[in-house]
């Protein structure tokens, strides 16, 4: 009987520390582990919303339904080299403050119209960190819509063979 309680609490301890450290999760940090950059979750939340007003919800689904501003993320940090992710980085920060200066509020507290506004300047910055930024985050959100599962499921028909051969197809004489 002593062999099956403690085969039981061994078994529990082990179990318990398995799921220990996803308690202790650091609160604020990002949702996706990045390895050579440092995102806060508000930094996260600001990626969301410039990708939702850069590919907004319609009778598609937007961003932030497809966590493309995850995938901007991982594209960043994976791919790009250490001076362009300080570039990426500080031009978010630099947004965020920029947002906070103009509107007394954050860059997702605002209205569609001002959204877009803010975008269209930073599209046109003449700041290399701001311009830097928005290139990068456009790039990966259109890239990440286009290479989702919805896309390449839903609004793309696929074809094995591309170019079929269509021998009813109207030819005009010369």
């Amino acid at each position: 009987m002593e062999r099956r309680l403690v085969i039981k609490q061994v078994l529990i301890m082990a179990g318990g520390l398995a799921l220990l450290p996803s308690c202790l999760r650091e609160q604020g940090k990002s949702t996706i582990l990045l390895k050579n950059m440092d995102i806060s979750l508000d930094q996260e939340n600001l990626m969301a919303d410039i990708a939702e007003t850069i590919i907004p919800r319609t009778n598609t689904p937007g961003a932030k339904q497809l966590k493309l501003h995850l995938f901007a993320l991982k594209m960043v940090d994976d791919c790009y080299e250490k001076a362009d992710q300080e570039l990426f980085v500080k031009g978010l920060t630099a947004f965020q403050d920029q947002a906070q200066d103009l509107f007394s509020k954050s860059f997702g507290k605002l209205s569609l119209h001002q959204r877009e506004s803010m975008l269209a300047k930073l599209e046109n910055s003449t700041s290399p960190e701001q311009s830097g930024f928005y290139k990068i985050m456009k790039e990966k959100t259109i890239d990440g819509f286009l290479n989702s599962k919805y896309v390449m499921t839903n609004l793309i028909i696929y074809e094995l063979v591309p170019g079929r051969y269509n021998g009813y197809f109207p030819v005009k004489t010369a």
